[in-house]
């Protein structure tokens, strides 16, 4: 599939799976995330429950295009855990979600190339067990017309049917309406021809 400028791809809700590497257990957990912050709060959760585990590696993408992202290793080689974790988001083409590894180590070492498959292999089944969805990147077109521009705009609101965050009918009426990314222009320059209709930029 093409990727859309205005759609993206993301996990509807959070999933879980266990992976176990020669005694070594790795717990993944994949959340739908919007914010670094939620991040941080996720990661601290983790932590408290996972106290006694030895590595707790995460990776994240955040953004439409997945523009900001992080991998961290947690201790483990460098490049071992973040980056695999990382690689499967990007190869499943998910944004907007946080995968952490929990490790408990089970005393046999599994060297580089072991744990860079280890860490991947977490990830993907935990994608694998992740419902995917698409989401789409909108605007928020706010306008202010005159009652007696009401049918116009109704009209063109039904047509290209974005959706009513919020209206206000009085003298002077008031509505938000949101719609993808690729259909905003079409929508302001319909609404724009309507006589008495104020587009708020």
């Amino acid at each position: 599939m093409a990727e859309l400028k205005d759609s993206y791809l993301t996990i509807a809700e959070p999933a879980e799976a266990i992976y176990k590497e020669r005694s070594s257990k790795f717990l993944s957990y994949a959340y739908p995330v919007e914010s670094e912050s939620e991040i941080k709060e996720l990661l601290d959760a983790l932590r408290k429950q996972y106290y006694d585990a030895t590595h707790h590696c995460y990776a994240y993408r955040l953004g439409a295009h997945g523009e900001m992202f992080r991998a961290n290793d947690d201790g483990e080689p460098s490049g071992t855990a973040g980056k695999p974790i990382l690689g499967q988001l990007l190869s499943a083409n998910i944004t907007n979600c946080l995968v952490v590894v929990v490790r408990y180590f089970g005393g046999t070492k599994l060297g580089v190339s072991g744990l860079i498959q280890a860490y991947k292999e977490s990830t993907a089944d935990v994608i694998a067990v992740s419902k995917i969805i698409e989401k789409t990147v909108d605007r928020v077109v706010k306008i202010d017309f005159d009652y007696t521009s009401m049918n116009g705009v109704m009209r063109i609101v039904k047509e290209m049917n974005p959706r009513i965050d919020e209206q206000v009918f009085d003298n002077i009426c008031k509505m938000s309406l949101r719609i993808r990314e690729s259909e905003a222009e079409i929508l302001t320059a319909k609404l724009s021809k309507v006589e008495g209709v104020i587009i708020e930029e």
